[in-house]
């Protein structure tokens, strides 16, 4: 549900325990390395008629963009030149035998204090594409983050023909609250969040909204040639559709993977996913719109219904021509998701995990729990007097006070316990039977558990959505590694009937979901150290080998 607060959470750490110890682990070297200085700062911007301070990196909204080649060394120097406490995480980076700088406060390190710095260093092992980095402490999502850009190595070309131009496409929300206070006043009601104010295309609202008609971002493009468009939702709550008016989308990427080429009218991108789109400008000169617009599965939530639009505009065109609109589905138009998953293939025979040690089966869900404030009118605004939470497996996270990599290494008894379990504790119809009497039955337990891996696992993760409060999409972000999509469905996940693609499955570091349905991946478990699994919000799963989380960030808990 794309608007619920980051409210309760739930922690799962997956321990690693070595079979054979770091002696055959190679730490990487890099090719070259590349360095970058980031100081995050406030700054003071306009925007629908409203002005106020957002925290940035070196003043840039959005921030800068982080350019490198496939097996580079990256170094990154954060300081902190504001009050609030921050990190900073590298979205879809494997970070092999680099845990401590993957970024997530609380689960790999420790918040980046005010007037601090922390250096980023890590390695990007065979991988070339289109990521994301972003803030992981708070809301400070929604104003700081950037792109990746990881090109092939010298020489290598790329698997389509090179596109005249390269464009970077950030999908975004923007509040005209300050995102503290609000991520404050969120947790303190117990209730949703309100809905973003606009989306934003680069930062830019476009002419859909007030005092934004010269705010838009716009590409010049010339006829005939093709362009390459690296899509990144960068939003801190929704999945956003994107389209161009009268201009096919070619599919030739997902989260920093190749993929088969796949031609649609448009995309879907959930919160920290990423598509490389090949894009041809074979229209009559004009001005066409590209729109970004919400996708919300979910049933009876409020989400920002105007669409931010930016302008494919034909070098030669009539100046001050009427831009073409762009035709978007509708916002619960779940068959459109469907139907662009459906055609979405690794470019090559993929070595998928065919034996499997380790089966998990991890329920996703919204809570409401039963109020127990002195002051239910302020601080449980949920239906029935409750409190938003959600969960796996019914379990939801109370975050640690130190980092849990720091808890692990050192040994600090009463962080964590190792407890979580492999599949639901109760069984019943999840999407069409599940409890609903409000807040009655709809709680979660709470807690900080673990599941403990062994290096090298073999893992099938089997993921369900559920019914409790709505049935959604929701996406799940794995950190530290990619997996296979072997499989997804609608209903309840059933083994008898569920049908697996085990030869040219794509590789993503983030899967939705489907609404009332599952999705099964499969990966194996050969990268030491703490990373984590964030699912609804800031709903955790946390381990030595490898963790997951949805990308809805901040939509609930």
């Amino acid at each position: 549900m794309a608007n619920l607060a980051t409210l309760v959470r739930l922690l799962l750490s997956l321990c690693w325990y070595p079979l054979t110890g770091f002696a055959s682990v190679q730490w990487p070297g890099g090719a070259s390395s590349r360095f970058y200085d980031f100081k995050v700062q406030t700054v003071r911007i306009t925007k629908l008629c409203n002005t106020k301070d957002i925290v940035t990196i070196n003043g840039m909204f959005p921030g800068p963009v982080v350019y490198a080649h496939e097996d580079d060394r990256v170094i990154v120097n954060v300081t902190n030149e504001t009050p609030h406490n921050i990190t900073i995480h590298w979205h879809g980076i494997r970070q092999r035998l680099s845990c401590w700088s993957d970024g997530p406060s609380y689960i790999t390190q420790c918040p980046i204090k005010a007037g601090q710095s922390f250096t980023y260093e890590f390695t990007i092992v065979e991988q070339k594409g289109t990521l994301l980095w972003h803030a992981h402490a708070s809301w400070l999502r929604g104003t700081v983050y950037g792109a990746i850009v990881v090109y092939p190595k010298t020489g290598v070309p790329y698997p389509f023909q090179y596109p005249y131009e390269e464009h970077i496409i950030l999908l975004g929300e923007y509040w005209l609250k300050d995102l503290i206070q609000l991520e404050q006043q969120v947790m303190d009601s117990g209730g949703a969040p309100p809905p973003a104010d606009a989306f934003t295309i680069n930062g830019h609202p476009g002419p859909n909204y007030n005092c934004s008609n010269d705010d838009v971002y716009k590409i010049d493009v010339v006829h005939g040639k093709t362009y390459l468009l690296r899509i990144i939702n960068a939003g801190l709550n929704m999945e956003n559709f994107f389209a161009i008016a009268n201009h096919k989308l070619t599919i030739a990427e997902v989260d920093g993977e190749y993929t088969k080429p796949l031609t649609t009218d448009r995309v879907m991108l959930g919160p920290g996913q990423t598509m490389n789109v090949l894009v041809t400008a074979d229209q009559p000169l004009g001005k066409y719109s590209m729109a970004m617009g919400a996708y919300m599965s979910a049933r009876g939530v409020r989400f920002q219904n105007i669409s931010a639009i930016a302008y494919f505009q034909y070098v030669g065109a009539v100046p001050n021509t009427l831009a073409l609109p762009a035709q978007l589905p509708g916002f619960n138009d779940s068959l459109a998701v469907k139907t662009v998953m459906d055609g979405l293939k690794s470019l090559n025979p993929v070595n998928v995990p065919e034996e499997i040690d380790t089966i998990l089966f991890y329920t996703i869900g919204l809570n409401v729990q039963k109020c127990k404030s002195n002051t239910p009118d302020k601080n449980c605004q949920a239906t029935n007097n409750g409190v938003l939470a959600a969960s796996m497996n019914n379990i939801s996270f109370i975050r640690p006070n130190i980092s849990l990599l720091e808890a692990y290494y050192k040994k600090i008894n009463g962080c964590y316990t190792e407890d979580f379990p492999d599949v639901p504790l109760e069984f019943y119809d999840f999407v069409n039977g599940a409890p609903n009497n409000i807040p009655n039955d709809t709680q979660a337990l709470n807690g900080t558990r673990t599941k403990v891996l062994e290096y090298g696992t073999r893992v099938q993760l089997i993921l369900q959505d559920t019914g409790t409060v709505s049935t959604e999409n929701h996406p799940i972000h794995l950190h530290g590694f990619s997996f296979y999509v072997v499989g997804y469905g609608a209903g309840n996940y059933d083994n008898r009937t569920a049908t697996f693609n085990l030869v040219d499955p794509p590789y993503m570091n983030t899967i939705g979901v489907p609404v009332g349905g599952w999705a099964v991946i499969r990966f194996v478990a050969d990268n030491p150290g703490l990373v984590y699994a964030l699912s609804l919000g800031s709903t955790y799963v946390v381990g030595i080998v490898y963790g997951f989380h949805s990308e809805e960030w901040a939509r609930r808990a």
